[in-house]
């Protein structure tokens, strides 16, 4: 295929064209070449609001547009004057409402949640302009996505404490539950919808089975060989301040991407390999947290 690919440098945006390319796809990245790219992609470097008339008469047979988060992002891609085959849009699920029954299914209606603010309803208008202009469009609305090239202090954090031996602070009582996507899955479920073309054309992607923050933060020091010793902490303690995860659980129904891809990536062994990419790549993880800091300089006589 040819494909264009919003990013490519970052993270998701990075892996699917790596993934692309490595398929033997004709992919285009447009970013602002503030970071190396992919070998082997065609890079356009602008800032996809400004594009003028970089992409006027190109064609692709899909955009994967990984980096829209507002309506203004879709219609300055749309207005371009490329055209195309088939377009992918990666939403979020934090276009459901915190109050919705769980698990959200596509069905349920979407609106503003208290957690996620304005970023869920950003890009709840862009799903709603795409549609508008593209009633083709494919929207995937994600959990926490993890894998190669994430370069979030998420899984980072506790491997960095399970490297240096640290004890890990856990919420509560160790039992809130997340829900995970593997980038790798989501690049073989936009194989399958280029192929497959399904009459359904929104998604919740992820894993079927949910893991609690302590479970996820084992399995994080089992990829490192090690063993956590935990100390819980109660909710008069902000638990961003010491933790990587909002006091927010919730849980996605993804029913309709199993019936297209019933198997995703084990959550051991997709830690694993996020690991032993970690372990070799760490400068490639921006905005460290200071939670080790706050642990130290605030909890650990506490405990």
């Amino acid at each position: 295929m040819k494909i264009l690919i919003t990013g490519g440098t970052t993270f998701v945006s990075k892996y699917a064209a790596e993934y692309f390319v490595t398929k033997g796809n004709d992919v285009t990245v447009i970013n602002r070449g503030s970071r190396p790219q992919i070998n082997g992609v065609t890079h356009i470097k602008c800032d996809r609001m400004n594009l003028g008339n970089l992409l006027n008469g190109a064609h692709f047979d899909l955009i994967l547009d990984i980096t829209a988060y507002t309506e203004e992002h879709i219609k300055a891609l749309l207005d371009s004057g490329v055209s195309f085959v088939d377009y992918i849009f990666i939403s979020s699920s934090a276009v459901y409402p915190e109050t919705n029954r769980q698990p959200f299914s596509e069905d349920q209606p979407c609106g503003h949640n208290a957690v996620w603010g304005d970023y869920g309803m950003n890009k709840l208008n862009a799903e709603r302009y795409l549609q508008e202009r593209v009633p083709s469009v494919y929207i995937l609305r994600p959990p926490y996505f993890y894998g190669i090239y994430e370069n979030l202090y998420r899984e980072a954090f506790p491997f960095d404490c399970a490297i240096q031996n640290r004890t890990f602070y856990l919420p509560q009582n160790g039992e809130m539950k997340l829900q995970f996507f593997n980038v790798s899955d989501l690049c073989r479920l936009i194989e399958i919808l280029t192929d497959k073309h399904p009459d359904d054309h929104i998604f919740n992607v992820g894993n079927k089975e949910l893991v609690t923050v302590k479970q996820w933060v084992e399995l994080c020091y089992q990829a490192a060989g090690k063993t956590p010793e935990f100390v819980y902490m109660d909710k008069s303690v902000p638990q961003r301040d010491y933790f990587c995860f909002y006091d927010y659980e919730y849980a996605l129904d993804v029913s309709k991407q199993s019936e297209l891809m019933p198997d995703t990536v084990p959550l051991e062994k997709g830690l694993k390999e996020e690991f032993e990419w970690y372990i070799h790549n760490p400068k490639s993880v921006y905005h460290r947290k200071p939670y080790m800091e706050y642990i130290d300089n605030h909890l650990v006589k506490k405990s």
